[in-house]
């Protein structure tokens, strides 16, 4: 196994910056890496990222976030049926999750609709779009509501 298939968790430091806390989770690293600079960028910097869909739910179980942001082709657990992991789940519930992939089909988005996805960003993407989706989905989970 190369290191570009092995799961990565990254945690934060022991000091936790201020801020929501946001899970990446995408298996590419240099759209992994490209999201969490663009959100640094605009002050989001209370980060974790994940790049395999198992390590993504097991640590979906521990940590509660404010806003997940999730690739649809995770390895071994696909990226909707993390979303439904979500949905189920007493701790992260009601977070905010952004959907994130090249999947523009409608059956897709009906289905991440139906999972109860809060947003879809399709590949490629800018960083004004990504950013104005999470400001959107962060602003309604401090609502409670999705935009």
């Amino acid at each position: 196994m190369d290191a570009q298939s092995r799961p990565t968790v990254t945690r934060l430091d022991d000091q936790r910056p201020e801020g929501p806390l946001i899970l990446v989770a995408e298996d590419q690293a240099a759209t992994r890496l490209m999201i969490k600079g663009i959100l640094k960028q605009f002050g989001l910097s209370n980060v974790m990222m994940t790049s395999e869909g198992g390590e993504t739910t097991r640590l979906l179980q521990t940590e509660k976030f404010d806003l997940i942001i999730c690739d649809w082709h995770m390895p071994n657990v696909l990226g909707i049926d993390i979303l439904r992991v979500v949905r189920r789940s007493e701790i992260n519930g009601g977070a905010p999750f952004i959907m994130v992939t090249s999947e523009t089909n409608a059956a897709s988005v009906a289905a991440a609709l139906d999972s109860g996805v809060t947003d879809y960003i399709t590949k490629p993407f800018t960083a004004e779009i990504l950013i104005s989706k999470v400001q959107r989905a962060l602003k309604a989970g401090k609502k409670g509501q999705t935009p």
